[in-house]
């Protein structure tokens, strides 16, 4: 894949070196795919309700954790550079994938 021409991550043509590297996060994905398997083993044997909620929203906050540190990445690298390359277009279509990633739906 080559290189978008401002050499810059995330995008369409990015290439891999450029892109940021998401897998240390590997860790936090197995730990969340486990707690998955625990709510459906405690879904499976009729655990309490409270119990399975709790669990639910463990997950929930390790999901928003991982999303936190991925978007950490995309605006420390990402982001950062669109806007130091002074393209308008670039730093627009950033900021445009942003709102459509957070819009509430």
């Amino acid at each position: 894949m080559a290189k978008n021409k401002l050499g810059a991550c995330c995008g369409e043509l990015a290439s891999a070196q450029s892109h940021p590297d998401h897998s240390k996060e590997l860790h936090r994905i197995n730990r969340i795919s486990g707690q998955l398997e625990g709510i459906k083993r405690m879904i499976s044997e009729r655990e309490y309700c409270p119990k399975i909620i709790t669990q639910i929203q463990a997950v929930r906050a390790a999901l928003k954790s991982l999303e936190s540190v991925v978007l950490e990445k995309h605006l420390g690298m990402c982001v950062k550079d669109a806007l130091a390359s002074r393209d308008e277009k670039e730093a627009n279509r950033k900021m445009k994938e942003l709102m459509e990633v957070f819009r509430i739906r």
